[in-house]
């Protein structure tokens, strides 16, 4: 345990029951839906759920739901991902700390597949805020770790007492600016865009400010580098991606390349790309928007939970901070003080390699039984003549080149037997592009193509639209009309579109 701490907070804690349907929600499939049209069954016969609730995102897939064993694990591991970490020793989930991102795996995927929305003010107390905070080096944006010595990959902005955060959140400033693309914010046809909503004819990007005074090292030069915001992927279907083989991903990758498409690095794969230092084994990356993690295991979720709540467990017995924040704050007298320990003593025990495990691997496995098994809502509404046609659209638009519809997982995918050789639909090829975005943060030289299967339900599950990275997209309108670069001409071909076929192709978005 982190036996330095002093102070004890007292969480909240909730529960939510996992696999439970609204009453007009019986997550029985439809008749029409048949073994002629396959495309319903968006993460295949056992890893698609026919529930389009609320509840949509956190359903178990039918290879879990088969499988007493797994799952009794998959119930543990949604406790897990529910509760809020605490940090007083002797209770259960405890561990939170010394510095943070947040305190639960809900507090940045709400619904568990859903993500937060967009908010004005970086306050990860907020429960609609998922944002995590980037600082980088503008020369350099994809240089990990990302600011040096000072800062953990993902920005910790939150400590527990008597230690302090690395930076202050009152001093990160969100700055929504209003934006006019050379063609007035109107199609060709002289609509603009988002007709009929509040934000009628208007585009919106943010910028971040950190200022000097809210960061705790006081020889850092904010001036020097920049910060932007990232919102958080949703976390339903991810199994079925880690179970796409590495050659598959790496034809498509040459496909791609051959095609004028990707330039540069397919990222996850040190050996071949010298882009990823954290896991350099031979997978190409396939998770987070830089294609940083290659598997499941090394993924977002099985490093989150120890990196976003800095609770250890057995094989990360040490602290998620850097040296110079343990440094800063051993020669703090006010934490000196609280502790009544000396700064060697401090130190010794925010950088020790070998600290007692907080939760346990039973934990930890029950974790990524839930994470592997969330299944995908099926698709929606396929045979209406209205999506029909936007399926068509969206093939002869060019949207595929980058949005692959179709992937079948591996053979013999050993952690989920059950979803090996299924036809999923994502909707995306786990690459990387350049999209030539006003002021796109960290991802200036190209983002992971957001797999698009189940975001019909956004709205349903978690009550908005908000897309793309850092959210500036407030529907399927908008995130198509920030498509540039690579896909330019596929959102210069859906501008000039009628009113009834742009119609039709974000009914058939909605659908799938």
């Amino acid at each position: 345990m982190k036996r330095f701490y002093l102070y004890i907070a007292i969480i909240p804690l909730f529960f939510v029951v996992a696999c439970e349907n609204d009453d007009d929600d019986s997550g029985k499939i439809p008749e029409e839906v048949t073994e002629l049209n396959e495309e319903y069954y968006t993460g295949g016969k056992m890893g698609t759920v026919f529930v389009s609730s609320s509840k949509a995102y956190k359903q178990a897939m039918p290879a879990i739901d088969q499988d007493a064993q797994l799952f009794q694990q998959f119930m543990r591991g949604e406790r897990l991902a529910d509760r809020s970490f605490v940090t007083n020793e002797g209770m259960g989930y405890s561990g939170l700390g010394p510095a943070y991102i947040r305190k639960s795996c809900v507090a940045c995927h709400p619904s568990y597949g859903g993500r937060g929305q967009r908010v004005e003010t970086f306050d990860t107390n907020d429960s609609k805020n998922s944002y995590l905070l980037m600082i980088y080096d503008p020369s350099n944006p994809e240089t990990l770790p990302l600011a040096s010595a000072y800062f953990t990959g993902m920005t910790q902005t939150r400590a527990v007492a008597p230690f302090k955060a690395p930076i202050d959140e009152r001093g990160i400033k969100l700055i929504w600016h209003q934006y006019t693309d050379d063609y007035g914010n109107k199609y060709d046809d002289g609509t603009p865009y988002s007709a009929g909503t509040s934000y009628e004819g208007t585009l919106i990007y943010p910028t971040v400010e950190v200022e000097q005074d809210a960061i705790l090292f006081k020889d850092f030069d904010m001036s020097k580098h920049a910060a932007s915001i990232e919102a958080t992927i949703g976390i339903y279907g991810t199994g079925l991606l880690d179970a796409i083989s590495d050659e598959d991903l790496r034809a498509q990758y040459a496909e791609e390349q051959a095609r004028g498409y990707c330039p540069g690095v397919i990222g996850g794969d040190i050996e071949e790309t010298g882009f990823n230092p954290y896991y350099p084994g031979k997978h190409p990356g396939r998770f987070t928007y830089l294609c940083t993690r290659a598997t499941l295991d090394n993924g977002p979720g099985a490093n989150a939970l120890w990196n976003i709540t800095n609770v250890t467990r057995p094989d990360r017995t040490y602290n998620y901070i850097t040296d110079k924040y343990a440094t800063v704050m051993s020669e703090d007298a006010d934490v000196q003080q609280a502790l009544e320990q000396t700064a060697e003593q401090i130190y010794g025990a925010l950088t020790s390699r070998t600290l007692e495990a907080e939760m346990t691997q039973e934990d930890f496995d029950a974790f990524m039984v839930w994470h592997r098994g969330l299944a995908v809502p099926a698709a929606r509404n396929l045979d209406d003549e209205t999506v029909q046609r936007g399926r068509t659209l969206f093939n002869e638009t060019g949207c595929t080149a980058c949005h692959r519809p179709s992937w079948t997982t591996r053979d013999n995918y050993k952690p989920l037997p059950a979803i090996s050789n299924q036809k999923i639909y994502p909707y995306t090829d786990l690459l990387r592009h350049n999209l030539d975005m006003k002021e796109a943060g960290r991802t200036i030289l190209g983002c992971r193509t957001t797999p698009l299967w189940g975001r019909g339900l956004m709205k349903v599950v978690s009550g908005h639209g908000d897309m793309l990275h850092d959210l500036r997209a407030r529907n399927y309108e908008e995130a198509i009309l920030w498509h540039g670069g690579e896909a330019k001409s596929s959102k210069d071909t859906f501008r000039k579109m009628a009113k009834e076929d742009r119609t039709a192709l974000i009914r058939f978005l909605e659908s799938i």
